[in-house]
């Protein structure tokens, strides 16, 4: 968790909107994107956008201006990214559907496969995209488990042992994942395992895509590695490469205002918002972590837990210290609100869904997507 300073007349903005709502800060998603177009232009690269974190479409024709498109898990994602991206798409899901591959193939560019059996399945009813298998490197850098497709048991990738001698004649690609929020480092070991294992099919190969979970725009990730690992792929084997970030692209570029509705003692102060960890950001809880809020320090002098009106127990942010004091009626700004969020909100307990506006660079807002009761009524019946 790390907060960052928010300029006044930026938090005047955000304190005078509706609360609860999603606030995606313009500014911050041009400094991503500004970074990873350099990262194309550079290294020859081709970066998408993985709509999974993020698909506030709005903003997909300014994201397009920046990088090469967007990879989707199903169908519905790449009818969004086919109608509002408008550029490269790229599909991949550990099974298909037959009455979705049809039109997958018409509307993607490239259709990944989770296993040969897959393949084998639509490779037939494919006449357009062109096609790759996920493959499992079997190599395991990172310590969340619910994300780890490496390890044992998991459904995703087709290991080595488990590939043939002679790739069949319709795969053009590889697709490895295996990150999440890690640096260049983690990448660098990987491919090397890749590289070990896999090299010897390299050659009938087109494409390599390296996945997401790269850190790309965290502040202390290491670009220029990531650029020259990038160079000796393509020198080496004459592959295209892909890079499908979604936090990458929209970090430190959102905001989820609230408000304080109570605030109750039971050993410590409670703070009751009208946001919602499990309804709102469920990753916090999910992963979980403690999601980054103005006016916290690790040495604040007014402590709090921050709750939720669920009904829901476990409904809790976390909790934080204040640099000054929080009482009925106050502003809880959460920060890094456009990943994972969005996406992933629910209407349990009844709970509203957060208007969605974006905050332009010029300090203008403009209203997204305004919810309602409707919202909620509509999609149970």
């Amino acid at each position: 968790m790390e907060s960052y300073p928010i300029e006044n007349e930026k938090l005047k903005v955000l304190k005078s909107l509706p609360t609860p709502s999603f606030v995606i800060d313009e500014g911050g998603l041009l400094m991503n994107l500004t970074l990873l177009n350099r990262i194309e232009k550079i290294s020859g690269c081709k970066i998408l956008l993985a709509q999974k974190c993020f698909s506030t479409f709005k903003l997909y024709p300014l994201i397009g201006k920046y990088i090469s498109g967007a990879v989707a898990s199903g169908l519905f994602e790449a009818r969004l990214a086919h109608e509002e991206m408008k550029k490269e798409n790229h599909v991949f899901a550990p099974a298909y559907k037959e009455s979705d591959i049809k039109e997958l193939d018409t509307i993607c560019g490239h259709i990944v496969f989770n296993s040969l059996k897959q393949f084998k399945l639509h490779s037939p009813n494919c006449h357009k995209a062109s096609l790759g298998i996920r493959i499992n490197p079997e190599f395991s850098t990172q310590n969340h488990a619910i994300y780890d497709p490496c390890s044992f048991g998991s459904r995703l990738g087709v290991r080595l042992c488990d590939m043939p001698d002679e790739l069949p004649e319709k795969i053009e690609g590889f697709h490895f994942h295996t990150l999440c929020e890690q640096g260049f480092e983690d990448l660098e070991k990987t491919f090397k395992e890749v590289e070990k294992k896999f090299k010897k099919y390299f050659p009938k190969l087109k494409w390599l895509n390296l996945g997401g979970g790269h850190y790309i725009t965290h502040k202390n990730y290491n670009v220029e590695g990531l650029i020259s690992l990038l160079k000796y792929i393509k020198d080496e084997y004459n592959l295209q490469t892909y890079l499908e970030p979604g936090e990458a692209v929209v970090l430190n570029s959102g905001f989820l205002t609230s408000k304080v509705m109570d605030k109750v003692f039971n050993g410590l102060d409670i703070l009751i918002l009208d946001a919602s960890a499990a309804c709102h950001c469920p990753d916090v809880i999910e992963m979980p972590f403690l999601p980054p809020i103005f006016e916290t320090s690790e040495n604040g002098k007014y402590k709090y837990r921050l709750s939720s009106m669920t009904c829901l127990a476990g409904d809790v942010f976390g909790d934080y210290n204040f640099e000054v004091e929080k009482n009925i009626g106050d502003n809880v700004i959460f920060e890094d609100m456009a990943l994972y969020t969005m996406v992933k909100t629910n209407t349990f307990n009844g709970m509203p869904l957060p208007d969605i506006y974006l905050l332009k660079q010029d300090l203008t807002v403009e209203l997204i997507k305004k919810f309602g009761y409707e919202d909620f009524k509509g999609r149970l019946g």
